[in-house]
């Protein structure tokens, strides 16, 4: 694990491909801060039934086999 903000920077940094922009850059921070919140709700356990995912992909008009 990442001890810190500034070595998960350093380490990001040395990531990015040499033509990345600073667009680049803000999509992966968003990725991760996402991952790193819903790691955290499940920790929590604040996670979706199978039946509420079933719900909404249905309302979305995905078709998910059983």
């Amino acid at each position: 694990m990442v001890a810190n903000l500034r070595e998960t920077l350093h380490q990001l940094a040395d990531q990015l491909a040499d033509n990345a922009t600073w667009e680049d850059v803000m999509e992966e921070v968003r990725f991760r801060r996402a991952v790193e919140k819903g790691k955290q709700a499940a920790e929590r356990g604040e996670f979706a039934t199978e039946e509420e995912v079933r719900t909404a992909f249905a309302r979305w008009g995905v078709d998910i086999a059983s």
